[in-house]
């Protein structure tokens, strides 16, 4: 009978084409610069450079890293450029990336406590010393009837949330009202039409002239809805909104929260991160009348996506809201009562162990490290504030409380979403926009690993060249 050959890489290939990939890598931090930020690819072209079908026979690791060259690259969004200032900050670091690669190594499935302990355990202690880190309020942590968690994301976030909120409520579902406001993330929306909430119960509340959601016009909102016979059972209030960095009034709306026994939740995806310095945490003044809370490290804290911090006042009601046990889970660990199983906190069942990159860069950057670049970029936004306010040009739309910057040409939306066009198509960086009362307004994010004060200026030189040229076509 023939042998089945071996398919898998020796362990002397597999520390070769480690070292070449970890090259790889460090090779394309170094040019990132030098690559257009906004891939110039058009649709289809990368897929028109891949064969039709898989291959029959394995191919070399060398022939698959110079696909990478050839054939990803071109088609990549660069998010890691410090001329990337579009949507959210997203930077990474060398420790995260570490810390990612030795959690793929390690190929645990984290379900339960019992299927790895190291996997849960760390999780649980790096959750609380960002509850300190953060100045939280002490009923996040895990000695508590609280404590945190690692979703992948903040949409997962919002959706436990709601779902805990429903089953609090214990209540027909055509009644359930949920509120937030018209400057909130989509994905609250998208949470709302998941756990089966009503489109027309989702209510849009009103903002004030910083964007913020006026906790008057949801006080008012909710009685109206009790006079309905309907039942209000879900808040998402935010600090620092997608839009415009607005901060919701956690205190006001917290009170109304509690008045009527309604879940709150506090999304601080983007912003949270800036409350690592003291100076900052008046963003969470009120969080202690949140039943939840989440906040995104793969955004503003040197750590790779995916990893969102979710924190529950009471973890009873998460457990109650989403735990099913099958006899395969069944363990003596479980049954025991003293052992957290993050499955019962979240949707899916497997799980990463996320945590072993934010521990490692907690541990690299230390408070101090992480306080310096939050502190640095939005010094560099106040500036870029201050040249946008002493050019004829262009409009403040709204006073920046962190690194993100709202701004637009004084013209029509047409001549800003030429400047937008043109600056995005140049390949030098990348911008995104969205609406601040109607007008189409142009977001500055400042907030990559390696952006510094010189390429803000740069990119301040060329959105103000683009913009000359553009009001010569438009007069």
């Amino acid at each position: 009978m023939e042998k089945n050959p071996d398919y898998h890489m020796s362990s002397k290939e597999f520390r070769y084409w480690g070292y070449k990939t970890i090259d790889w890598i460090a090779d394309y931090l170094e040019k990132i610069e030098q690559l257009p930020v906004l891939s110039q690819v058009e649709p289809g072209d990368i897929r028109a450079k891949l064969p039709e079908t898989a291959p029959q026979q394995g191919e070399s690791f060398e022939k698959i890293l110079k696909d990478i060259d050839e054939i990803i690259v071109p088609g990549l969004t660069n998010w890691q450029s410090p001329n990337f200032f579009a949507f959210f900050p997203t930077g990474i670091s060398a420790p995260s990336i570490l810390g990612e690669l030795i959690s793929a190594g390690m190929g645990v499935q984290g379900m339960l406590w019992a299927t790895s302990p190291a996997c849960t355990e760390l999780e649980t202690h790096v959750l609380d010393w960002l509850v300190d880190m953060l100045g939280l309020p002490s009923g996040f942590k895990s000695s508590t009837a609280g404590g945190g968690v690692i979703q992948d994301s903040a949409s997962s976030a919002v959706l436990v949330a709601l779902l805990a909120a429903r089953e609090q409520a214990k209540a027909d579902m055509n009644k359930l009202v949920a509120y937030t406001s018209n400057q909130a993330h989509s994905s609250i929306e998208k949470a709302a039409k998941i756990a089966g909430v009503n489109r027309e119960n989702l209510r849009f509340i009103e903002v004030d002239t910083n964007y913020a959601m006026r906790s008057e016009a949801l006080k008012q909102r909710i009685t109206a809805d009790i006079k309905l016979g309907l039942i209000p059972f879900y808040i998402a209030a935010t600090v620092g909104t997608t839009s415009s960095n607005a901060v919701d009034p956690l205190t006001e709306i917290g009170a109304i929260a509690q008045e009527h026994n309604i879940w709150l939740h506090v999304d601080g995806a983007m912003s949270g991160t800036a409350a690592i310095c003291p100076e900052f945490r008046w963003i969470h003044q009120g969080l202690e009348l949140a039943d939840s809370y989440c906040f995104n490290p793969h955004k503003w804290m040197m750590t790779n996506f995916d990893c969102t911090c979710f924190y529950v006042r009471d973890r009873a009601k998460l457990i109650q809201a989403l735990s099913i046990m099958p006899e395969y889970l069944k363990n003596q660990a479980s049954a025991s009562g003293k052992v957290i199983d993050y499955r019962d906190w979240q949707i899916s069942l497997g799980r990463r162990f996320r945590s072993l990159k934010l521990w490692f860069v907690i541990r690299h950057y230390g408070i101090e490290g992480l306080q310096h670049y939050i502190r640095k970029h939005i010094a560099i936004a106040q500036e870029f504030t201050e040249w946008v306010n002493s050019h004829p040009s262009f409009e403040l739309v709204v006073n920046p409380p962190f690194n993100l910057v709202c701004f637009r040409h004084r013209g029509s939306d047409e001549i800003n979403q030429a400047i937008l066009n043109c600056l995005n198509s140049s390949g030098k960086l990348y911008l995104t926009s969205t609406k601040l009362d109607q007008k189409l307004t142009l977001r500055m994010s400042i907030g990559q690993a390696t952006t510094e004060k010189i390429h803000v200026q740069q990119a301040w030189q060329l959105i103000c060249q683009t913009a000359d040229a553009m009001e010569n076509q438009f007069q």
